[in-house]
């Protein structure tokens, strides 16, 4: 039976890659509906890239609606990461346009409807970006939380942060959504810095991606290989994003323990923190499972064959 999945996402480069590989895999993956919002870039961009990633997955694609969520966090005035993934989110991946608009309808009234008419335990959550859509919908309709299966995210980090030496990006753009979902009481499995760093595609594998003679195959391939600033990733490219999709595919790649995690949410230096009670120190209850390690060759020889049959 295939897991009924919502994407929430900021596309992004890797969003781009976990977006895919998602399509790919509609042999496992019910993908429900895909819902953007500010994070890598403003939403109306965004939207637009996930508009473009849907179009190039192919005709199978387009009947999985995309909409169009929040314009910025909660509190804090809007941060992007234009720095990275350059004006338009897809540096490198010589994307047309979008073929179609979004669909009517946020964002977040689209993951409160498709809560509801799930059944309970019934849905998963991949949020990829900021967390604000889902904090929005939990706190609007708390009554969605038991159809919540788990919810899968990319977010926080064991140690250092990216966007500050203590925060990584997501959290710190929302950490006051992030602190509402990440104690909304359902199974959270984050996805942080610790894992995502470990997922680095070498210069071959990202060669192999090129020579898949696609159109996917030829867009992963710029986006992989563009310039980046200061030399980031010279080893390979961090695939933060697709471990989300990878998760829910492979589990048995992945290792981790149940913890307590904490957001710091105030506004100085440790904004965004995700601190987390590794060692069960705080004798708080766990809210969340932190990945630690992931088997990462055998990752990215599935996702390159699961990649290998999109146009």
């Amino acid at each position: 039976m295939r897991e009924a999945v919502l994407i929430d996402t900021d596309p992004g480069q890797d969003d781009a890659v976990a977006l895919l590989l998602a399509f790919a895999s509609r042999d496992r993956l019910d993908l429900r509906a895909i819902t953007t919002v500010a994070g890598n870039v403003p939403v109306a961009q965004t939207t637009a890239n996930a508009l473009r990633i849907r179009d190039l997955a192919g005709a199978e694609a387009a009947a999985v609606p995309v909409h169009a969520g929040t314009e910025g966090p909660l509190l804090f005035p809007l941060e992007t990461a234009e720095f990275v993934c350059g004006p338009d989110g897809l540096a490198g991946a010589d994307l047309p346009p979008p073929a179609r608009e979004a669909s009517p309808g946020h964002a977040v009234e689209a993951i409160i409807a498709l809560c509801r008419a799930a059944p309970a335990d019934g849905i998963t959550l991949c949020p990829l970006g900021p967390l604000t859509n889902l904090a929005l919908a939990v706190r609007l309709a708390p009554d969605i939380l038991p159809k919540v299966k788990r919810i899968v995210l990319m977010g926080g980090a064991l140690g250092l942060g990216n966007m500050t030496p203590a925060a990584e990006f997501n959290v710190h753009v929302d950490p006051h959504a992030a602190a509402i979902v990440f104690g909304c009481g359902r199974p959270i499995v984050m996805m942080g810095l610790g894992v995502t760093l470990q997922a680095i595609a070498s210069h071959e594998q990202v060669a192999r991606i090129g020579a898949l003679g696609t159109a996917t195959g030829r867009a992963i391939h710029g986006m992989l290989t563009r310039p980046r600033p200061g030399g980031l990733g010279t080893a390979g490219h961090p695939m933060h994003d697709p471990c989300v999709i990878a998760f829910l595919l492979w589990p048995e790649l992945f290792a981790g323990r149940d913890c307590f995690v904490e957001i710091e949410t105030g506004a100085g230096s440790l904004r965004g923190r995700t601190t987390i009670d590794w060692n069960g120190r705080l004798k708080r209850e766990t809210n969340a499972h932190v990945v630690a390690t992931v088997e990462a060759t055998t990752l990215f020889e599935r996702m390159i064959e699961r990649l290998a049959t999109l146009p």
